[in-house]
């Protein structure tokens, strides 16, 4: 059978998010995301377009590597101003019947407890249709707005993330039972406080020895999405994401990149395919091959180099505008960007020693994904070409301009990969995780979570709760 493909669309409710330069394109209506009918208008676009979700990213801090200052970024509009994920998807649930929503929030800033129940409600008003990205944070200025002098150390971010989604957890699966809510008229009962349940917690970091604010939800915990490339984070990932992002810039990378969070997922104790993989990429299409690469060439002329930077500097830990735009890359010193580059060079196959400039270029347009331009057909080919070749589910797909990009992939590639039987043709029924995985609502009994469904001595969980109410 042929191999189905996946998509995201992958936005921020902000201007300039992977593409800097590009909100002054005369088609990019990016400057509208304060416009609740942007976002209603998308998520239409999306569903017609049979996307398995609108994935939002997010940042609690500005991009000041660059420079050592938010002055360029607020320059660019990079990431700044930005807004708050979560409050879109309600609106934008109420137009559409499938399109998921995968918000980005971190663990590092938030108690979990009043989360939890944002979430919770989140997952009513959508009828099951909510993922989260959990992310730990890797902005120093994001961290010195909330008291602190920087991010906590790489694996001790990801070792306070593993606490903070034991406790969502349990009061997600373990706090009230699926019947709880008897809204008995005849007895003048709405809940069965026995069918609540403390769920005890105290841990190194948080102290929750309460019930979950929220009557269960369809999915009960959202989606788990996830976007850690480093062991650590692909450690984190296979115990609990089943929606995991990558963006590796080449083929080969990422062929490797998912043989091992297939593998860290079986190490995990979970299916190799419980998780679908999204690749990053950005499509350029049109009707012919030639109006594509024309649409590239125009979309190149307002990409903005120190946009393009000030992403890449905050990305990967290094000021870049130490340099000159046309130093190799050889003279900066770091093996983040050594690796990153040597990828890019990869993925360009051109043999010549990359400079500043080339990793700007790169960068300006959807961030350090791969790029595929020309016509519906031959995008089409490119795309089940690396899904044949690296094992990935689907992409996640960057824009260019927006919603522009975005129509165009609706236009001419998901047509093209329908007739060739390699995309859906219409929707599954159920909740986002039931249309991923065909296999229920809840999370299935091999992922962490499930460990802290309902079951054993109750009781006790509610002695420990009136010993910390008696202290």
């Amino acid at each position: 059978m042929t191999r189905q493909i996946r998509f995201n669309a992958f936005d921020m409710n902000c201007v300039a998010h992977q593409s800097p330069g590009l909100w002054r394109h005369p088609a990019d209506q990016s400057h509208r995301y304060t416009d609740l009918g942007y976002w209603t208008d998308l998520a239409r676009l999306l569903e017609r377009g049979l996307f398995d979700g609108l994935f939002i990213a997010d940042v609690l801090g500005t991009y000041d590597v660059y420079g050592g200052t938010d002055e360029a970024a607020l320059r660019q509009g990079a990431q700044i101003p930005v807004a708050d994920p979560l409050l879109l998807v309600s609106a934008m649930a109420a137009v559409t019947e499938h399109l998921g929503f995968g918000v980005t929030t971190g663990t590092g800033f938030e108690h979990p407890y009043p989360f939890a129940r944002r979430l919770s409600t989140l997952d009513h008003l959508t009828r099951g249709r909510i993922g989260w990205n959990v992310v730990t944070g890797y902005l120093p200025s994001a961290a010195r707005n909330f008291g602190d002098a920087d991010q906590l150390d790489h694996d001790t971010r990801y070792d306070h993330a593993d606490e903070y989604l034991e406790v969502l957890y349990k009061l997600w699966e373990g706090s009230w039972e699926d019947d709880a809510v008897v809204r008995d008229t005849e007895r003048g009962v709405y809940v069965d406080p026995e069918k609540v349940h403390h769920i005890g917690h105290r841990g190194t970091r948080f102290t929750v020895p309460g019930i979950h604010l929220s009557e269960p939800s369809p999915q009960r915990s959202p989606v788990i999405y996830q976007a850690g490339a480093s062991p650590r984070g692909v450690r984190f990932a296979a115990e609990n994401a089943e929606a995991i992002f990558v963006g590796p810039p080449s083929k080969r990378v990422l062929k490797d990149t998912v043989a091992r969070i297939r593998q860290a997922l079986v190490d995990a104790g979970r299916d190799p395919y419980s998780a679908r993989i999204y690749a990053l990429a950005t499509v350029i299409t049109d009707s012919t091959d030639e109006v594509a690469a024309a649409k590239q060439e125009e979309y190149r002329r307002y990409a903005d180099l120190e946009g393009a930077l000030v992403f890449t500097s905050g990305w990967m830990g290094i000021d870049l505008s130490r340099y000159d735009l046309d130093d190799p890359i050889g003279n900066v010193e770091s093996n983040a960007i050594q690796s990153a580059v040597a990828a890019f060079q990869e993925a360009a196959d051109d043999g010549r020693e990359w400079t500043v400039r080339d990793i700007a270029e790169w960068a300006s347009i959807g961030g350090l994904g791969p790029r595929f331009v020309g016509s519906g057909e031959t995008v089409a080919t490119q795309l089940q070409e690396w899904v044949a070749d690296t094992d990935v589910d689907g992409f996640n797909l960057a824009y260019a301009i927006t919603p522009g990009s975005f129509e165009d992939v609706v236009t001419h590639v998901v047509p093209a990969l329908q007739a060739r039987g390699a995309y859906p043709t219409g929707y599954t029924d159920g909740t986002l995780r039931h249309k991923l995985f065909g296999k229920g609502d809840r999370l299935p009994t091999d992922h962490r979570g499930s460990r802290y469904r309902l079951g054993g001595d109750l009781s006790t969980r509610t002695d420990r709760y009136r010993a910390y109410t008696n202290t």
